[in-house]
């Protein structure tokens, strides 16, 4: 197994990657043929992500380890490669167009508190536990590989592409702090001072403190991997840290701008590693894009250089659109930092294609609720494209690339709620909610567990991390969440406008004269995506009580007076059918536009009502 980037297994699968070659894929009583490297989409807003937990999602031959399943674990639960191959017609019936897999790269063996993955002990390897015999797997790591690359192939042979989530920020807990007494502290209080520290051994014991007295040879389990990161000052070493740097509690933070000079110049140790050990796993496993967490928190330029470095190896090799987002858990300008550059930046190379859009998280979830006005949405995008007005990036206006969401791992309650005293009471949220993220702008990305109605809620990331195969009937295609997902999606299969259409925001009137952005909450969310002839209106009534029965702007050429509109989506189950497409004449009507101005028509409208908590999906009908 390769114990260094420069190994000649390392060197082997980034010299054949680009090799085309034919898999055979079983898919029930069927062989499917793959192409490997397996071609990237041409767009990725052709798809939308499901991003699972792989600990958390499936194991087929054993229960959770701990119950209940949805309680406060801290530790692995036992979710398999295997486990997740097995759900691949369940995931593909709901419509999912690409799976981001939890992290798989192998984290220390002697902690079972990182069941999520991102404490990696080495970056070459496979995490064995997530393989259907952990304990072989630890002797011959080939059997997690295995089952990894099963899996990945059959997700290709049925169309679903394969994101995997990387770290290039730090590692796990692979030493322990000398302070306070003790020889192997988890963590240290930040300063600005290195401290000194010990390297653990394979049973996560302080064992030595710096490579020049470490035992030779170092086990595959103890201190970190790939060699190249075996130097102390690699690492930063003064204790907790934020963005200034520093540890995320017992994971260690690398020093990624670390740089030395030798007889061929300067070199920076760890970009160089990082950068590898990548294009290894692209090469081994042929996945086909990279969430790259805490992006925040690494130098930009490191950024920019190491998302073309990916973009550039996977062209290399035949994936002409291999796809990188970044967590910047921030609003717009911090994000602007390391998605595409500035065209002030001359040569620099392009950094990431998107973000996890987080800006949006903060306002489309409460916005859903009803506990904050629509115009706060509105006011987002707009805010947005100032931001990035002067950004040059892989695919246009990055805005339409970004991974949006509701909730994920990092929360401590799940987007939709479940009232004990009335448990279906808030369903209609929920669909509200997730047909918005998926008409909106971007590449709509869901939660495991959140179609069969999962509704974590606690006061740690914990309740959001529910082993999903212990719920009874866990894989349910007939549940109610599951049909609405599946509708949601079929619609925006169906509707390019969705995909890559324009957005605007549309002003609604309740009176008939007067109109504007909804200020209140709760409100009306109400928005357009146009392409070319087609217009698709979405109209979002967040009240949890009452209906709404009032006007919502069209645009004037492309809807005829008296043109019928069809319902593409209702979460309701008797919907109202819009109205005729009415003409409002010049002078009839005040429009409170965003900028604070009033404008009087003319207007097109379409009259629409909506029953609360009720969302519609709408298109003149086709003459």
């Amino acid at each position: 197994m390769p114990t260094s980037i420069r190994s000649e297994a390392v060197r082997s699968a980034l010299a054949s990657a680009a090799t085309s070659q034919s898999r055979q894929v079983t898919i029930g009583n069927q062989t499917v043929s793959i192409n490997t490297p397996f071609p990237s989409p041409p767009d990725w807003r052709d798809t939308w992500i499901y991003f699972l937990l792989l600990d958390r999602f499936n194991n087929p031959v054993a229960p959770p380890r701990l119950s209940p399943f949805d309680g406060l674990h801290g530790v692995f639960q036992g979710g398999t490669f295997n486990g997740v191959r097995e759900q691949l017609d369940y995931l593909q019936e709901l419509g999912v167009g690409a799976i981001w897999l939890s992290p798989v790269i192998k984290n220390c063996q002697y902690e079972d508190t990182t069941y999520h993955g991102y404490g990696f002990q080495d970056f070459l390897q496979v995490e064995p536990r997530f393989s259907s015999d952990p304990q072989v797997a630890r002797i011959n790591p080939a059997l997690a590989e295995d089952e990894l690359r099963a899996l990945i192939d059959a997700a290709h042979a049925r169309g679903i592409y394969i994101i995997f989530d990387i770290v290039l920020n730090h590692a796990g807990n692979v030493f322990g702090y000398v302070v306070n007494g003790s020889d192997n502290a988890p963590s240290a209080d930040g300063r600005n001072s290195v401290y000194p520290v010990r390297w653990h051994d394979a049973q996560g014991n302080a064992a030595f403190a710096d490579f020049s007295g470490a035992p030779v040879p170092i086990p595959d389990d103890a201190a970190v991997w790939p060699v190249e990161l075996q130097r102390n000052e690699l690492f930063r070493r003064k204790g907790k840290g934020g963005e200034a740097g520093g540890d995320f509690e017992s994971l260690k933070e690398l020093v990624t701008d670390f740089s030395e000079t030798d007889s061929l110049g300067r070199s920076f140790p760890v970009h160089e590693t990082l950068i590898l050990a990548y294009q290894y796993m692209i090469a081994k496993f042929d996945v086909d894009g990279y969430r790259i967490d805490t992006l925040k928190f690494i130098e930009p330029d490191f950024a920019r250089i190491f998302a073309n470095a990916m973009r550039e190896f996977a062209l290399s090799i035949g994936k002409k659109n291999f796809f990188t987002f970044g967590e910047v858990f921030d609003e717009e300008e911090k994000i602007n930092q390391f998605i595409g550059r500035t065209t002030s930046q001359g040569n620099e190379p392009i950094g990431v294609d998107a973000a996890l859009d987080f800006p949006l998280f903060f306002r489309l979830p409460s916005v859903a609720k009803g506990l904050t006005p629509p115009s706060s949405v509105q006011a987002m995008y707009r805010r947005r494209k100032d931001v990035q007005r002067d950004i040059l990036s892989t695919h246009g206006d990055a805005t339409n690339f970004f991974v949006t969401f509701l909730d994920n791992h990092d929360m401590k309650q799940r987007f939709y709620y479940r009232d004990a005293a009335d448990p279906t009471r808030f369903d209609a949220q929920a669909t509200l909610g997730l047909a918005c993220l998926f008409t909106l702008q971007g590449i709509p990305c869901v939660y495991y567990g959140t179609e069969q109605g999962l509704h974590g809620l606690g006061n740690s990331d914990a309740a959001v991390r529910e082993a999903l195969w212990g719920k009874p009937n866990a894989f349910d295609p007939q549940h109610s969440f599951y049909a609405a997902i599946k509708a949601i999606s079929a619609v925006r299969n169906e509707q390019p406008a969705l995909r890559y259409g324009r957005q605007y925001f549309r002003p609604i009137s309740g009176d008939g004269v007067n109109f504007g952005i909804s200020p209140f909450s709760p409100g009306v969310l109400a928005f357009s995506r146009i392409l070319n002839d087609q217009e698709v209106l979405i109209v979002a009534n967040t009240q949890t009580n009452g209906g709404f029965n009032g006007e919502v702007i069209i645009d004037v050429s492309l809807n005829p007076d008296q043109a019928p509109f069809d319902i593409l989506f209702s979460n309701q189950s008797q919907p109202q059918s819009p109205g005729q497409v009415v003409t409002k004449s010049g002078g009839s009507v005040t429009i409170h536009e965003t900028d604070g101005s009033q404008t009087h028509g003319p207007v097109r409208v379409v009259p629409v009502q909506l029953h609360p908590m009720e969302v519609q999906i709408l298109r003149r009908r086709k003459p």
